[in-house]
């Protein structure tokens, strides 16, 4: 009875040891990333600049001075620098201090939009870059307008360091804190309601919920809406992961694949 009794008491010991499937460090494989199909549209004509399918969608003079722009969580201020027909430069702020910028240029034929990008509103880790290509959708610019103008379809992100494409998961019993080279992080009890999330300025709680032992449903909130939901799946070798997600404010979906490091 007494060795019953011991085994009763340790077995759920054990099983709570037993590191989560999600524990440990991830790197996201961008070549075999899935991106929205949904495309990007904008407008450069006139001497006006617009993002169509922003959110929220925003109208701005294109003459190289910062433009207020309301309701962005990452600039409060936009600036566009028309170099010529084929390349245009971005830049934004917030609270007066450098945001983003990056450099459109588009290809001889029309029908291809590279974008080198720098964010630098990260909270540790400075600012990190990446190359956006896109491809044309649809008509060509209409007449009289820049190039940049028209439907474009993100086709691959290229050239990320590693400290944009990598996290940690750990996990406490229901536990789980997430974390990042760059300053993101949370800690959320499966099915615990809103925790806060640190770091990004456009979430800023999340919630975690159990689908199954390999699986969990990650819930991303700004100030109380929903903007977004990942399903979480960790294969059953426990070297990958996949993560699809559904972005609620811009009505796409797309699928990440992450490998484990450690």
């Amino acid at each position: 009875m007494k060795k019953m009794l011991l085994l009763l008491f340790f077995v759920p010991m054990l099983a709570m040891a037993q590191s989560s499937p999600f524990d440990g460090t991830w790197k996201v494989d961008m070549k075999k990333a899935q991106l929205p199909k949904k495309p990007e549209v904008f407008l450069l004509q006139n001497g006006m600049y617009s993002c169509k399918t922003c959110v929220p969608a925003y109208e701005v003079k294109a003459d190289g001075s910062d433009q207020k722009v309301a309701g962005n969580p990452y600039f409060d201020t936009l600036a566009v620098k028309v170099i010529d027909d084929h390349n245009v430069e971005i830049t934004t702020k917030k609270d007066g201090k450098a945001a983003g910028e990056s450099k459109n240029a588009v290809s001889s034929d029309g029908d291809t939009l590279t974008v080198s990008w720098k964010y630098s509103g990260n909270p540790e880790g400075g600012p990190i870059s990446g190359k956006d290509v896109y491809k044309r959708v649809g008509a060509k610019a209409p007449a009289g307008a820049n190039l940049i103008s028209g439907s474009w379809r993100d086709e691959k992100t290229e050239d990320m360091p590693d400290s944009a494409i990598t996290f940690t998961f750990k996990s406490a019993g229901d536990e789980y804190t997430y974390s990042t080279p760059t300053g993101q992080s949370y800690t959320a009890k499966l099915g615990g309601g809103e925790a806060p999330y640190k770091g990004d300025p456009g979430t800023t709680s999340v919630s975690l919920k159990k689908i199954n032992d390999r699986t969990i449903q990650e819930t991303d909130m700004r100030d109380g809406k929903v903007i977004s939901v990942a399903l979480i799946t960790v294969s059953a070798d426990g070297k990958k992961m996949t993560i699809d997600v559904t972005d609620k404010l811009h009505g796409t979906t797309s699928r990440f694949v992450a490998d484990k490091q450690s």
